[in-house]
């Protein structure tokens, strides 16, 4: 089983992660599309590639504003597989824009 990854290392991993905040229970990033139509269409690239790693985000969407939160609910915070997902997130977004 996945363990939840200490405040520095949380730390540490968000230097390397563009425009993600949080700490040990969570990292969230807002990210703003051109049109709601790119907010949906990088949502649903999203939840492809968290079907792939069988990982999930909460993901809000306000018209054209999408904010993604990656945390593991089942043990109670910040794993790599929460790491692995914003990367992944982080790709996919830059390739939106």
């Amino acid at each position: 089983m996945a363990e939840v990854l200490t405040a520095e290392a949380v730390r540490d991993e968000l230097d390397g992660l563009a425009g993600w905040s949080g700490d040990s229970a969570g990292i969230t990033r807002t990210v703003e599309l051109a049109s709601f139509p790119d907010a949906i269409a990088v949502v649903d690239r999203v939840a492809v590639a968290a079907e792939e790693l069988d990982h999930h985000p909460d993901i809000d969407i306000r018209w054209r504003t999408v904010t993604f939160r990656c945390a593991t609910h089942s043990i109670g915070g910040v794993t790599m597989r929460d790491i692995r997902l914003a990367r992944r997130i982080d790709e996919i977004v830059e390739g939106a824009r």
